[in-house]
């Protein structure tokens, strides 16, 4: 069984290092990876980057137009075979990382951002 919350700070922590290799040890060669910012970034993905090679190329993008990226943790959602990590970036916009596991790695993630609502 996986310790969500170790987990959760040893995931801000890789990402505070910038280190890739610490933070896709824990991921499946074949997981699926959703976000509105890789829309943004990986031209023709619609958001859904797929595979451990495609994710890291994904990341590393946004490393280097982010060098300044830290990640700050709130809190930790526990699920069945899936966790939800709640954090405020280096700019103090909140968001949360959905990963889904199996095995013991992460098959699926979804990266999610804090809406503001309309006025």
């Amino acid at each position: 069984m996986i310790d969500f919350h170790a987990y959760s700070i040893e995931w801000c922590a890789a990402w505070n290092a910038h280190d890739l290799d610490r933070l896709l040890g824990g991921f499946d060669d074949s997981v699926v990876f959703k976000s509105p910012v890789a829309r943004k970034i990986v031209p023709g993905s619609d958001g859904v980057i797929v595979g451990k090679a495609a994710l890291r190329s994904y990341w590393s993008e946004g490393l280097r137009l982010i060098p300044n990226l830290h990640f700050t943790l709130v809190g930790t959602y526990e699920g069945i075979d899936c966790v939800t990590i709640a954090y405020r970036n280096q700019d103090g916009r909140q968001a949360s990382e959905v990963l889904v596991f199996s095995d013991g790695l992460v098959v699926q993630g979804f990266g999610t951002y804090l809406v503001s609502p309309s006025s």
